[in-house]
């Protein structure tokens, strides 16, 4: 078999360091699922369909977009980037992994909440840090690769 005519990229120490991280926050995911777990017999739970609608979403999001951060990571060495923009990408999905949890979660802290508070609002902007980070990300991977050709 043929052997690929470039060589793989290493994962740089910024990107080992946060992957790194991400993975000792995914344990933070298990114990949420196991605390939503616990909830399901407390009545002030079971009867607020809002906080449970918003809790569960915060937890999904929580556990789908730490490992999209870790997939991002993967690639993002091997993107055509300037430095700024790497960071702004190793740094973005792993933000709105917070961001957007952070929002189902804190916007219906109370038992009796009715409707979601303004702390909603932290789920746009991780929406926008998401968004743009893998624009950005795709960009980079999609660009051609410099010209190798010399002149005669």
């Amino acid at each position: 078999m043929p052997r690929c005519a470039e060589s793989p990229v290493e994962m740089s120490t910024a990107s080992r360091r946060m992957a790194g991280l991400l993975l000792l926050a995914m344990p933070t995911v298990v114990a949420g699922g196991a605390s939503i777990l616990a909830m399901i017999d407390d009545p002030a739970y079971r009867e607020n369909e809002l906080r449970q609608d918003l809790w569960r979403a915060g937890h999904a999001h929580a556990g789908v977009l730490l490992v999209l951060s870790l997939v991002v990571l993967r690639y993002v060495d091997e993107a055509r980037l300037s430095p700024t923009a790497r960071s702004f990408v190793r740094h973005s999905i792993p933000a709105a992994a917070i961001l957007l949890p952070v929002a189902f979660f804190l916007s219906v802290t109370s038992a009796d909440a009715t409707e979601a508070n303004a702390m909603l609002s932290l789920a746009y902007l991780g929406a926008m840090l998401l968004t743009a980070g893998l624009i950005t990300l795709g960009v980079g991977l999609v660009r051609p690769p410099p010209s190798t050709i010399t002149g005669p």
